[in-house]
């Protein structure tokens, strides 16, 4: 069972996320490599936020893979270079998570592992033991 809470005497969240998610019971615990705006054919958006909307895609590809959804998201760490649209970037997070709130933590880095590549997402799932 997963607890999601913002705890009192911390900040209110400043996105679509809450401070902490317990995780207790029987889950399956996954862990996803860092997924980028890299389409199926190898095509790399020029722009961040299309970029974070392929990697999301991708992240999705891989929680399904799973039998998981977004919903079953507990932390998303979102790494950025550049100067980035923030607005669109937290448009484009909060249409893909909905009413769901995970731990978030985003960062701003100098590069990523090829240069093309703008954004990558890190993230950790957990549903229900079988």
């Amino acid at each position: 069972m997963r607890h999601a809470r913002n705890p009192d005497g911390i900040h209110a969240p400043l996105g679509a996320y809450v401070h902490q998610v317990e995780l207790t019971s029987d889950e399956r615990l996954l862990a996803l490599s860092g997924q980028v705006g890299m389409t199926p054919d190898g095509t790399v958006p020029d722009d961040a936020v299309a970029q974070l909307d392929v990697a999301l895609t991708n992240v999705e590809a891989n929680l399904a893979a799973a039998g998981m959804g977004i919903d079953d998201l507990v932390k998303i760490t979102f790494y950025l270079v550049g100067d980035v649209d923030l607005d669109a970037w937290r448009q484009v997070v909060a249409t893909r998570l909905g009413d769901h709130r995970p731990t978030m933590t985003l960062l701003f880095v100098t590069r990523l592992g090829r240069p093309s590549l703008l954004v990558e997402v890190d993230a950790w799932a957990s549903a229900p033991a079988a």
